[in-house]
Protein backbone atom coordinates (compact mmCIF):
# COMPACT_ATOMS: atom_id res chain seq x y z
CA UNK A 1 0.00 0.00 0.00
CA UNK A 2 1.37 3.38 -0.98
CA UNK A 3 0.71 6.54 1.00
CA UNK A 4 0.42 9.82 -0.83
CA UNK A 5 3.01 12.56 -0.39
CA UNK A 6 3.35 16.15 -1.59
CA UNK A 7 4.68 16.57 -5.10
CA UNK A 8 8.45 16.25 -5.15
CA UNK A 9 8.64 14.82 -1.64
CA UNK A 10 10.64 11.67 -1.06
CA UNK A 11 8.37 8.66 -0.52
CA UNK A 12 9.66 5.88 1.73
CA UNK A 13 8.10 2.44 1.33
CA UNK A 14 8.45 0.16 4.33
CA UNK A 15 9.74 -3.31 3.55
CA UNK A 16 7.25 -6.00 4.56
CA UNK A 17 8.37 -9.44 5.70
CA UNK A 18 7.88 -12.32 3.31
CA UNK A 19 5.81 -14.30 5.83
CA UNK A 20 3.37 -13.36 8.58
CA UNK A 21 2.63 -15.27 11.74
CA UNK A 22 -0.71 -14.73 13.43
CA UNK A 23 -0.62 -14.06 17.15
CA UNK A 24 -2.14 -16.60 19.53
CA UNK A 25 -0.66 -19.63 17.75
CA UNK A 26 0.81 -22.86 18.99
CA UNK A 27 4.22 -23.75 17.58
CA UNK A 28 5.66 -27.22 17.10
CA UNK A 29 8.72 -28.83 15.46
CA UNK A 30 6.46 -31.25 13.61
CA UNK A 31 3.35 -29.16 12.75
CA UNK A 32 2.74 -25.83 11.14
CA UNK A 33 1.64 -23.08 13.57
CA UNK A 34 -2.05 -23.55 14.41
CA UNK A 35 -4.58 -21.57 16.48
CA UNK A 36 -4.29 -21.91 20.24
CA UNK A 37 -8.08 -21.61 20.52
CA UNK A 38 -11.01 -22.46 18.28
CA UNK A 39 -12.08 -19.69 15.93
CA UNK A 40 -15.71 -20.69 16.52
CA UNK A 41 -17.25 -21.00 19.96
CA UNK A 42 -18.30 -24.58 20.62
CA UNK A 43 -20.35 -23.62 23.67
CA UNK A 44 -22.85 -20.84 24.30
CA UNK A 45 -21.75 -18.19 26.80
CA UNK A 46 -25.09 -18.00 28.59
CA UNK A 47 -27.58 -20.50 29.92
CA UNK A 48 -30.53 -18.18 29.21
CA UNK A 49 -33.19 -19.82 27.05
CA UNK A 50 -33.31 -17.24 24.22
CA UNK A 51 -29.52 -17.12 24.00
CA UNK A 52 -29.31 -20.90 23.67
CA UNK A 53 -31.96 -21.06 20.95
CA UNK A 54 -30.39 -18.19 19.01
CA UNK A 55 -26.94 -19.74 19.31
CA UNK A 56 -28.26 -22.96 17.79
CA UNK A 57 -29.95 -20.99 15.01
CA UNK A 58 -26.77 -19.02 14.26
CA UNK A 59 -24.81 -22.27 13.93
CA UNK A 60 -27.52 -23.65 11.64
CA UNK A 61 -27.12 -20.71 9.28
CA UNK A 62 -23.35 -20.23 9.55
CA UNK A 63 -21.79 -20.64 6.07
CA UNK A 64 -18.40 -21.59 7.57
CA UNK A 65 -19.86 -24.47 9.53
CA UNK A 66 -22.22 -25.39 6.68
CA UNK A 67 -20.41 -24.49 3.41
CA UNK A 68 -23.33 -25.48 1.17
CA UNK A 69 -25.27 -22.45 2.48
CA UNK A 70 -22.97 -20.12 0.57
CA UNK A 71 -24.08 -21.77 -2.67
CA UNK A 72 -27.76 -22.16 -1.74
CA UNK A 73 -28.76 -19.80 1.12
CA UNK A 74 -32.41 -20.84 0.93
CA UNK A 75 -31.68 -24.52 1.47
CA UNK A 76 -32.46 -24.31 5.19
CA UNK A 77 -35.93 -23.44 6.40
CA UNK A 78 -36.56 -21.83 9.78
CA UNK A 79 -37.66 -24.46 12.29
CA UNK A 80 -36.90 -24.98 15.94
CA UNK A 81 -36.64 -28.36 17.56
CA UNK A 82 -39.39 -27.31 19.95
CA UNK A 83 -41.98 -26.63 17.25
CA UNK A 84 -45.23 -28.56 17.71
CA UNK A 85 -47.56 -28.46 14.72
CA UNK A 86 -50.68 -30.28 13.75
CA UNK A 87 -51.86 -29.47 10.25
CA UNK A 88 -51.82 -25.69 9.80
CA UNK A 89 -52.01 -24.90 13.51
CA UNK A 90 -49.16 -24.36 15.94
CA UNK A 91 -49.83 -25.39 19.52
CA UNK A 92 -48.19 -24.28 22.79
CA UNK A 93 -45.18 -26.26 23.92
CA UNK A 94 -45.58 -26.77 27.66
CA UNK A 95 -42.49 -28.98 27.87
CA UNK A 96 -40.28 -25.94 27.47
CA UNK A 97 -41.05 -24.87 31.04
CA UNK A 98 -38.57 -27.54 32.14
CA UNK A 99 -35.75 -25.48 30.57
CA UNK A 100 -36.44 -22.43 32.79
CA UNK A 101 -35.93 -23.02 36.53
CA UNK A 102 -38.11 -20.05 37.48
CA UNK A 103 -40.89 -20.72 34.97
CA UNK A 104 -43.58 -21.15 37.66
CA UNK A 105 -42.75 -17.70 39.08
CA UNK A 106 -42.95 -15.84 35.76
CA UNK A 107 -45.73 -13.33 34.96
CA UNK A 108 -48.51 -14.86 32.89
CA UNK A 109 -47.57 -12.89 29.74
CA UNK A 110 -44.03 -14.27 29.93
CA UNK A 111 -45.33 -17.82 30.45
CA UNK A 112 -47.61 -17.48 27.43
CA UNK A 113 -44.81 -16.12 25.27
CA UNK A 114 -42.31 -18.84 26.19
CA UNK A 115 -44.76 -21.65 25.37
CA UNK A 116 -45.73 -20.19 21.97
CA UNK A 117 -42.58 -18.41 20.78
CA UNK A 118 -41.84 -21.20 18.29
CA UNK A 119 -45.03 -20.22 16.39
CA UNK A 120 -44.70 -17.50 13.78
CA UNK A 121 -47.08 -18.56 10.99
CA UNK A 122 -50.64 -17.42 11.56
CA UNK A 123 -53.58 -17.31 9.18
CA UNK A 124 -54.88 -14.00 7.88
CA UNK A 125 -58.43 -13.38 9.05
CA UNK A 126 -58.84 -10.01 7.32
CA UNK A 127 -56.71 -9.23 4.27
CA UNK A 128 -57.46 -5.97 2.41
CA UNK A 129 -56.79 -6.37 -1.30
CA UNK A 130 -57.04 -2.77 -2.52
CA UNK A 131 -54.31 -1.10 -0.46
CA UNK A 132 -51.69 -1.37 -3.21
CA UNK A 133 -51.29 -2.81 -6.66
CA UNK A 134 -48.80 -5.57 -5.92
CA UNK A 135 -47.84 -5.94 -9.59
CA UNK A 136 -47.38 -2.30 -10.57
CA UNK A 137 -44.20 -0.53 -9.55
CA UNK A 138 -45.34 2.65 -11.24
CA UNK A 139 -47.82 4.41 -8.98
CA UNK A 140 -46.69 2.52 -5.87
CA UNK A 141 -47.09 4.55 -2.66
CA UNK A 142 -44.21 6.60 -1.39
CA UNK A 143 -45.27 5.89 2.19
CA UNK A 144 -47.17 2.92 3.59
CA UNK A 145 -48.41 3.63 7.12
CA UNK A 146 -48.65 0.42 9.18
CA UNK A 147 -50.25 1.23 12.53
CA UNK A 148 -50.30 -1.20 15.44
CA UNK A 149 -53.66 -1.18 17.17
CA UNK A 150 -56.03 -3.41 19.11
CA UNK A 151 -59.61 -4.36 18.33
CA UNK A 152 -61.20 -2.18 21.01
CA UNK A 153 -59.25 0.99 20.02
CA UNK A 154 -61.91 2.18 17.59
CA UNK A 155 -61.67 5.86 18.63
CA UNK A 156 -57.92 5.94 17.99
CA UNK A 157 -58.35 4.50 14.51
CA UNK A 158 -61.16 6.95 13.70
CA UNK A 159 -59.03 9.89 14.85
CA UNK A 160 -56.11 8.71 12.71
CA UNK A 161 -58.35 8.28 9.66
CA UNK A 162 -59.56 11.85 10.03
CA UNK A 163 -56.20 13.45 10.87
CA UNK A 164 -52.64 12.31 10.14
CA UNK A 165 -53.73 9.10 8.43
CA UNK A 166 -56.31 10.80 6.21
CA UNK A 167 -54.76 10.16 2.82
CA UNK A 168 -57.32 12.32 1.02
CA UNK A 169 -56.30 15.57 2.67
CA UNK A 170 -52.54 15.62 2.20
CA UNK A 171 -52.37 18.52 -0.22
CA UNK A 172 -53.33 16.50 -3.29
CA UNK A 173 -50.73 13.83 -2.55
CA UNK A 174 -53.13 11.03 -1.64
CA UNK A 175 -51.57 8.65 -4.15
CA UNK A 176 -48.31 8.91 -2.26
CA UNK A 177 -49.72 7.44 0.98
CA UNK A 178 -51.53 4.25 1.97
CA UNK A 179 -52.76 3.22 5.42
CA UNK A 180 -53.27 -0.13 7.19
CA UNK A 181 -53.97 -1.11 10.79
CA UNK A 182 -52.31 -4.24 12.22
CA UNK A 183 -54.29 -6.40 14.64
CA UNK A 184 -54.45 -9.76 16.32
CA UNK A 185 -57.60 -11.30 17.78
CA UNK A 186 -59.66 -10.23 20.76
CA UNK A 187 -61.58 -12.63 23.01
CA UNK A 188 -64.62 -10.31 22.89
CA UNK A 189 -66.81 -11.65 20.08
CA UNK A 190 -68.99 -8.52 19.99
CA UNK A 191 -65.96 -6.29 19.40
CA UNK A 192 -64.72 -8.72 16.75
CA UNK A 193 -68.03 -8.38 14.89
CA UNK A 194 -67.70 -4.58 14.99
CA UNK A 195 -64.17 -4.88 13.61
CA UNK A 196 -65.40 -6.82 10.57
CA UNK A 197 -67.98 -4.08 9.87
CA UNK A 198 -65.22 -1.49 10.24
CA UNK A 199 -63.08 -3.43 7.78
CA UNK A 200 -65.88 -3.55 5.22
CA UNK A 201 -66.35 0.21 5.54
CA UNK A 202 -62.72 1.34 5.34
CA UNK A 203 -60.72 -1.53 3.81
CA UNK A 204 -57.66 -0.76 5.92
CA UNK A 205 -57.67 -3.59 8.50
CA UNK A 206 -55.16 -6.46 8.56
CA UNK A 207 -55.90 -9.10 11.18
CA UNK A 208 -54.13 -12.36 12.00
CA UNK A 209 -55.27 -15.36 13.99
CA UNK A 210 -53.23 -14.81 17.17
CA UNK A 211 -54.19 -13.32 20.54
CA UNK A 212 -53.39 -9.60 20.59
CA UNK A 213 -51.09 -9.08 23.58
CA UNK A 214 -48.13 -6.82 24.32
CA UNK A 215 -45.60 -9.62 23.94
CA UNK A 216 -47.17 -10.63 20.60
CA UNK A 217 -46.39 -7.26 19.01
CA UNK A 218 -43.28 -8.85 17.49
CA UNK A 219 -45.60 -11.09 15.48
CA UNK A 220 -47.09 -7.97 13.91
CA UNK A 221 -43.63 -7.12 12.60
CA UNK A 222 -42.73 -10.47 11.07
CA UNK A 223 -46.24 -11.11 9.71
CA UNK A 224 -46.50 -7.58 8.33
CA UNK A 225 -43.15 -7.95 6.51
CA UNK A 226 -44.54 -11.06 4.84
CA UNK A 227 -47.81 -9.30 3.96
CA UNK A 228 -45.86 -6.33 2.59
CA UNK A 229 -43.71 -8.56 0.36
CA UNK A 230 -46.84 -9.98 -1.26
CA UNK A 231 -49.37 -7.13 -1.21
CA UNK A 232 -47.39 -3.87 -1.40
CA UNK A 233 -43.80 -4.78 -2.35
CA UNK A 234 -43.01 -1.58 -4.24
CA UNK A 235 -43.80 0.97 -1.51
CA UNK A 236 -40.70 3.11 -1.05
CA UNK A 237 -41.04 3.78 2.69
CA UNK A 238 -42.89 2.26 5.63
CA UNK A 239 -44.00 4.00 8.78
CA UNK A 240 -44.65 1.55 11.60
CA UNK A 241 -46.00 2.97 14.82
CA UNK A 242 -48.59 2.93 17.59
CA UNK A 243 -52.18 4.16 17.37
CA UNK A 244 -51.59 6.74 20.11
CA UNK A 245 -48.91 8.80 18.36
CA UNK A 246 -49.34 11.98 16.34
CA UNK A 247 -47.51 12.17 13.01
CA UNK A 248 -47.00 15.28 10.89
CA UNK A 249 -47.50 13.26 7.70
CA UNK A 250 -46.91 16.09 5.18
CA UNK A 251 -43.63 16.95 6.95
CA UNK A 252 -42.66 13.26 6.98
CA UNK A 253 -43.22 13.07 3.22
CA UNK A 254 -41.09 16.17 2.65
CA UNK A 255 -38.33 14.74 4.83
CA UNK A 256 -38.34 11.32 3.12
CA UNK A 257 -38.35 12.71 -0.41
CA UNK A 258 -35.42 14.97 0.50
CA UNK A 259 -33.53 12.02 2.03
CA UNK A 260 -34.19 9.91 -1.04
CA UNK A 261 -32.89 12.62 -3.35
CA UNK A 262 -29.84 13.42 -1.21
CA UNK A 263 -28.14 10.01 -1.20
CA UNK A 264 -26.03 10.75 1.88
CA UNK A 265 -26.63 10.02 5.53
CA UNK A 266 -27.07 12.61 8.25
CA UNK A 267 -23.42 12.17 9.33
CA UNK A 268 -22.21 12.98 5.82
CA UNK A 269 -21.18 9.54 4.58
CA UNK A 270 -22.45 8.27 1.27
CA UNK A 271 -23.48 4.85 0.06
CA UNK A 272 -24.18 3.43 -3.38
CA UNK A 273 -27.74 2.56 -2.40
CA UNK A 274 -28.61 4.42 0.77
CA UNK A 275 -32.17 3.08 0.78
CA UNK A 276 -30.96 -0.49 1.35
CA UNK A 277 -30.05 0.51 4.92
CA UNK A 278 -32.38 3.44 5.63
CA UNK A 279 -34.14 3.35 9.01
CA UNK A 280 -34.79 6.42 11.17
CA UNK A 281 -36.42 7.14 14.51
CA UNK A 282 -35.69 7.79 18.17
CA UNK A 283 -32.69 5.50 18.58
CA UNK A 284 -32.08 3.91 21.98
CA UNK A 285 -28.54 2.68 22.60
CA UNK A 286 -26.80 0.78 25.40
CA UNK A 287 -30.10 -0.46 26.86
CA UNK A 288 -30.31 -3.50 29.12
CA UNK A 289 -33.26 -5.75 29.97
CA UNK A 290 -35.53 -4.58 32.77
CA UNK A 291 -35.30 -7.10 35.60
CA UNK A 292 -38.06 -5.60 37.75
CA UNK A 293 -40.89 -8.12 37.94
CA UNK A 294 -44.00 -5.96 37.83
CA UNK A 295 -43.36 -3.92 34.68
CA UNK A 296 -44.67 -5.03 31.30
CA UNK A 297 -41.10 -4.90 29.92
CA UNK A 298 -39.80 -7.44 32.46
CA UNK A 299 -37.34 -9.94 30.96
CA UNK A 300 -35.93 -12.54 33.41
CA UNK A 301 -32.27 -13.56 33.31
CA UNK A 302 -33.36 -17.14 32.75
CA UNK A 303 -34.77 -16.03 29.39
CA UNK A 304 -32.23 -13.50 28.07
CA UNK A 305 -28.79 -12.25 29.11
CA UNK A 306 -26.80 -9.46 27.54
CA UNK A 307 -27.22 -5.91 26.31
CA UNK A 308 -29.82 -4.93 23.76
CA UNK A 309 -28.60 -3.77 20.33
CA UNK A 310 -29.34 -0.19 19.31
CA UNK A 311 -32.94 0.08 18.20
CA UNK A 312 -35.46 2.77 17.21
CA UNK A 313 -38.28 3.24 19.72
CA UNK A 314 -41.37 1.28 18.74
CA UNK A 315 -43.74 4.25 19.11
CA UNK A 316 -42.83 5.26 15.58
CA UNK A 317 -40.10 4.28 13.14
CA UNK A 318 -39.63 4.69 9.38
CA UNK A 319 -37.62 2.41 7.12
CA UNK A 320 -37.31 1.90 3.39
CA UNK A 321 -39.29 -0.68 1.48
CA UNK A 322 -36.08 -2.28 0.26
CA UNK A 323 -34.92 -2.71 3.87
CA UNK A 324 -38.30 -4.26 4.77
CA UNK A 325 -37.64 -7.05 2.24
CA UNK A 326 -34.26 -7.67 3.86
CA UNK A 327 -35.85 -7.65 7.32
CA UNK A 328 -38.28 -10.35 6.22
CA UNK A 329 -35.40 -12.54 5.11
CA UNK A 330 -33.17 -12.04 8.15
CA UNK A 331 -36.08 -12.41 10.59
CA UNK A 332 -36.23 -16.08 9.62
CA UNK A 333 -32.86 -16.43 11.33
CA UNK A 334 -33.64 -14.45 14.48
CA UNK A 335 -35.73 -16.15 17.15
CA UNK A 336 -38.80 -14.20 18.28
CA UNK A 337 -38.23 -11.84 21.20
CA UNK A 338 -41.09 -10.49 23.34
CA UNK A 339 -40.33 -6.76 22.84
CA UNK A 340 -40.92 -5.72 19.24
CA UNK A 341 -38.60 -2.72 18.96
CA UNK A 342 -35.73 -4.70 20.52
CA UNK A 343 -36.43 -7.49 18.03
CA UNK A 344 -36.19 -4.98 15.17
CA UNK A 345 -32.80 -3.93 16.57
CA UNK A 346 -31.68 -7.58 16.64
CA UNK A 347 -32.61 -7.98 12.97
CA UNK A 348 -30.88 -4.72 12.02
CA UNK A 349 -27.75 -5.80 13.87
CA UNK A 350 -27.52 -8.99 11.82
CA UNK A 351 -27.90 -6.96 8.64
CA UNK A 352 -25.13 -4.61 9.73
CA UNK A 353 -27.57 -1.69 9.66
CA UNK A 354 -27.38 1.07 12.26
CA UNK A 355 -30.57 3.12 12.71
CA UNK A 356 -30.39 6.89 12.26
CA UNK A 357 -31.38 8.98 15.29
CA UNK A 358 -33.55 12.00 14.48
CA UNK A 359 -34.46 14.50 17.24
CA UNK A 360 -37.86 15.15 15.59
CA UNK A 361 -39.06 11.67 16.63
CA UNK A 362 -40.32 12.20 20.18
CA UNK A 363 -41.37 8.71 21.25
CA UNK A 364 -41.03 9.82 24.90
CA UNK A 365 -42.82 13.17 24.39
CA UNK A 366 -41.13 16.56 24.74
CA UNK A 367 -38.43 16.68 27.42
CA UNK A 368 -40.00 17.79 30.70
CA UNK A 369 -37.26 20.34 31.37
CA UNK A 370 -37.64 21.91 27.94
CA UNK A 371 -39.71 25.12 27.77
CA UNK A 372 -42.61 24.71 25.34
CA UNK A 373 -42.08 27.16 22.49
CA UNK A 374 -45.15 28.52 20.61
CA UNK A 375 -44.14 26.65 17.42
CA UNK A 376 -42.87 23.49 19.15
CA UNK A 377 -45.43 21.21 17.47
CA UNK A 378 -44.17 22.39 14.07
CA UNK A 379 -40.63 21.16 14.81
CA UNK A 380 -41.52 17.48 15.13
CA UNK A 381 -42.20 14.56 12.82
CA UNK A 382 -43.81 12.41 15.52
CA UNK A 383 -44.79 12.68 19.17
CA UNK A 384 -46.03 10.02 21.62
CA UNK A 385 -48.40 9.74 23.22
CA UNK A 386 -51.58 11.61 22.25
CA UNK A 387 -55.29 10.97 22.77
CA UNK A 388 -57.81 11.10 19.90
CA UNK A 389 -58.92 14.59 21.02
CA UNK A 390 -55.31 15.79 21.05
CA UNK A 391 -54.76 14.35 17.55
CA UNK A 392 -57.60 16.51 16.19
CA UNK A 393 -56.21 19.58 17.95
CA UNK A 394 -52.66 19.00 16.69
CA UNK A 395 -53.81 18.26 13.15
CA UNK A 396 -55.72 21.54 12.99
CA UNK A 397 -52.78 23.46 14.45
CA UNK A 398 -50.10 21.98 12.19
CA UNK A 399 -52.21 21.86 9.00
CA UNK A 400 -52.90 25.59 9.12
CA UNK A 401 -49.83 27.10 10.78
CA UNK A 402 -49.79 30.69 11.95
CA UNK A 403 -47.51 33.11 10.05
CA UNK A 404 -44.84 32.92 12.78
CA UNK A 405 -44.74 29.08 12.61
CA UNK A 406 -45.00 28.70 8.84
CA UNK A 407 -41.28 28.28 8.17
CA UNK A 408 -40.31 26.50 11.38
CA UNK A 409 -37.46 24.02 10.96
CA UNK A 410 -37.40 20.46 12.32
CA UNK A 411 -35.83 19.85 15.72
CA UNK A 412 -32.06 19.50 15.67
CA UNK A 413 -31.41 19.59 19.40
CA UNK A 414 -29.68 16.32 20.29
CA UNK A 415 -31.20 14.20 23.02
CA UNK A 416 -29.24 14.59 26.27
CA UNK A 417 -27.25 11.55 27.35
Amino acid sequence: MKHGAPHGAHVVHSVLPAHFTSSGLKHSRDLAPHPAKSYWRSKVDSGALWNIIQYMTDRQYNPILRPHLAENPSSVSYKTEMSKRTGDRCFPNYEINNTMPDYAKLPIQMMNFVTTMHCRDYLLIIDPLDVCDAQAKKGAPTLLMAIKTQTANFENREAIRETWGNIKTLGGRQRLVRRVFLLGKSKDLHIEEKLHLESEKYGDIIQWDFVDTFFNLTLKDVLFWDWFSRRCPHARFIFKGDDDVFVRTPAVLDYLLAEEADGSFSHGSRQANKMETFVVGDVISSATPIRSNGTKYYIPESFYKGWYPSYPGGGGVIYSGSLAHRLLEVSQKVHLFPIDDVYLGMCLQRLGVYPIHHPAFLTFDFPKDEPKEPCANHTILLVHKRSPAEMFQLWTETSTPSPECRNTMLRVKPRPD
